[in-house]
């Protein structure tokens, strides 16, 4: 491995969504993280969603089953040698299994216990069920976006707010500052990530403009919700689109001028709300009249704060998006690279999500479990890899061990019970997409 957190030992007890997305944001900037799927999942093997493919990439999958003592134990074992843990079971389930915060830090008091939730392990919800959509609902986000025309709600701006921002974001960067904690100190920590803390905190530059009366109500006429026509979306005479977001006034300048709109009337008065009906309707027509290639020949390149609204098939193959890598192929997927870019600490090439199990006797054995120990857990059942024996030692020689990454594509989760469910857990918190 590579990159900033190379070194970094994480386990991750498998879900869906927001827990898995930080971990992949914690294993693309090098850490080492050791998924743990159930035993089921492994068992049943078979392709994955697309989605599972990329957000479980670059970090190899253990088959264990928690329900069984050995099983935890060896979970437990792994903590011992972990620098962080991440769960997104319901309150009180980890803690059922013996995986919880108490069980974990009595073998490594210096562990960072990560919680993803959708409404906390405290507080009136967090026993109840949820989504991204009622996260970001309680937190004020989703009301602020939409049009505000008379009878049209919210918009609903798929999971990326709850799930992705409000969750994944703010569960990896407390992850790393805890770890940095511990490292001073030698005492880990639970950190206790919700969508809702999330989604609230990324809306405090707009609390702060509410507060100050720039971001009032109706939704949509304001001047960074789509209410001021220099800042929003038009349609092509191609019927496709393009954005533009000139706020400042020398920008503007920019925008009308190469659109020919100088010394149109109704394009005088940039900071006077009463103007922009006619100024919406002038942009509307002058972007209606040609394709949106043409206005990417015009404006792409300038100061006029312009960009194509490029469709997920398109964007990869964006000159910018190409000249910096901003997208990867892996496995024949195309899929964001990993972000941010460190000048020293490069990170390497993401690596395909292996199928559940897939890396059982090479990821324990390097973590330290000893190979009779594998034998002996693996013919109890309490470890799966799929097309192994039942001897342990004798695998590490088999073909693919050494290279400790699986090449199929993950199994979609079935319904269990409440303990591994990991649909049903999102339903509580946050572990499935959306």
């Amino acid at each position: 491995m590579s990159g900033p957190l190379d070194g970094v030992r994480i386990v991750e007890l498998a879900g869906i969504g927001p827990g898995p997305f930080a971990a992949m944001l914690l294993a693309d900037l090098g850490a080492d993280v050791l998924r743990v799927e159930r035993v089921d999942a492994a068992r049943r093997g078979g392709p994955g969603g697309l989605a599972l493919t990329t957000l479980n990439r670059s970090r190899r999958s253990v088959a264990v089953d928690l329900k069984s003592p050995d099983g935890v134990a060896t979970v437990l074992d792994l903590v011992a040698r972990a620098d962080a843990l991440i769960e997104g079971f319901r309150p009180g389930v980890a803690e059922r299994l013996g995986l919880g915060p108490d069980d974990c830090h009595a073998r490594n008091p210096a562990l960072v216990y990560g919680r993803m939730t959708g409404w906390g392990q405290s507080g009136p919800l967090a026993p109840t069920a949820g989504h991204d959509i009622n996260y970001i609902a309680l937190s004020g986000a989703l009301a602020a976006v939409g049009p505000g025309a008379d009878g049209e709600g919210p918009v609903v701006p798929l999971n990326l707010v709850g799930d992705f921002g409000g969750g994944s974001l703010y569960l990896a960067l407390g992850i790393v500052s805890a770890i940095l904690a511990a490292r001073a100190d030698g005492l880990g920590q639970v950190v206790d990530a919700t969508m809702v803390d999330g989604a609230a905190s990324l809306m405090t530059a707009f609390y702060g403009l509410a507060a100050s009366g720039q971001h009032t109500p109706p939704r949509g006429s304001n001047v960074l919700d789509g209410g001021a026509p220099f800042y929003g979306v038009y349609r092509t005479k191609d019927d496709r689109w393009v954005s533009i977001g000139a706020l400042e006034p020398q920008f503007y300048a920019t925008l009308i001028g190469l659109l020919g709109l100088a010394d149109a009337p109704e394009m005088a008065a940039q900071g006077d709300p009463s103007t922009w009906p006619a100024m919406r309707e002038r942009f509307a027509a002058t972007f209606a009249s040609e394709t949106r290639e043409h206005w990417c020949g015009i404006l792409e390149g300038t100061d006029a704060c312009f960009a194509p609204v490029l469709e997920l098939d398109e964007a990869p193959h964006h000159p910018h998006n190409v000249a910096r890598d901003v997208f990867v192929t892996v496995d024949g997927v195309p899929q964001p690279g990993p972000a941010p870019r460190f000048s020293r600490t490069q990170t390497a090439a993401p690596t395909v999500a292996p199928a559940p199990g897939a890396d059982t006797l090479e990821g324990l054995r390097a973590w330290g479990i000893p190979a009779d120990e594998l034998d002996r857990l693996l013919a109890a059942g309490t470890i799966h890899q799929p097309g192994a024996g039942g001897d342990a030692a004798a695998d590490e020689a088999a073909p693919g061990a050494a290279e400790g990454r699986g090449t199929g594509r993950p199994a979609a989760p079935e319904p269990a019970d409440d303990v591994r469910d990991t649909r049903h857990t999102k339903d509580a918190h946050g572990g499935s997409i959306g």
